[in-house]
């Protein structure tokens, strides 16, 4: 098995959820692969970066193994895992690359919703200036981030990819960060969609254990004491 981990918008590979499920898998011999999204800099951060990245972690681009891979992706890492996993599902490809996923408080609507909440002047002063500063967690500083990210954004729509694999999502229902509705819309009418909502917030540090041991099952591994 062979699994990427795709971490969240100012967060690090090295994030708590990451470690974990590098912790448990490694239980396994399965190593988690996980791109630094914050490479070569933080400030050219666009999703069609982070997608290509992905791809190159996965397999998917010239000189990949094009062995079956599982996607795990927080928040933003969850919203270029289901447009990576869809880009592997090119008409050029012989199979599906992507086996399975688990989304971690997806920001599905990040391309749409989730950018506009900034507000009108705030997006244009952004386009104005060329930068937004935001608290990175990952470096625990304030960083900028280009507005190439605003408008590479735009022309990526979750709710329009055709995905067929397996999928398991968790959603905190006190998230602030990312609206439930957003999870409940997208696996609405979708067999292969499983959705868990938890009473957590939009970190999910709290319900880890209880995401690790159904990851696990929906993973096909046996239990370890």
């Amino acid at each position: 098995m062979r699994v990427a981990y795709l971490h969240g918008f100012a967060s690090s590979a090295q994030s708590s959820k990451a470690r974990t499920f590098a912790e448990r898998l490694a239980q396994y011999a399965i190593a988690v692969q996980t791109p630094d999204f914050n490479q070569p800099s933080f400030e050219t951060l666009t999703i069609t970066r982070m997608i290509e990245q992905t791809m190159v972690t996965i397999g998917g681009s010239e000189g990949g193994s094009g062995e079956s891979v599982v996607l795990i992706g927080s928040s933003l890492g969850a919203f270029v895992a289901v447009h990576a996993a869809a880009q592997a599902r090119t008409p050029g490809r012989t199979r599906q690359l992507v086996g399975r996923m688990i989304l971690l408080a997806p920001a599905l609507d990040f391309a749409s919703s989730r950018m506009r909440e900034l507000g009108e002047d705030a997006i244009e002063q952004w386009r104005q200036t060329g930068r937004l500063d935001v608290f990175h967690y990952g470096y625990g500083r304030i960083m900028p981030v280009g507005y190439a990210l605003y408008e590479d954004a735009a022309q990526y729509d979750a709710s329009a990819l055709d995905l067929p694999m397996p999928i398991l999502i968790f959603q905190g229902t006190r998230d602030t960060v990312v609206d439930a509705d957003v999870a409940r819309r997208f696996a609405r009418g979708k067999a292969n969609i499983a959705l868990r909502l938890l009473d957590d917030d939009h970190q999910l540090l709290a319900s880890m254990p209880a995401i690790w041991d159904e990851s696990r099952e929906f993973l096909g591994l046996p239990p370890r004491g």
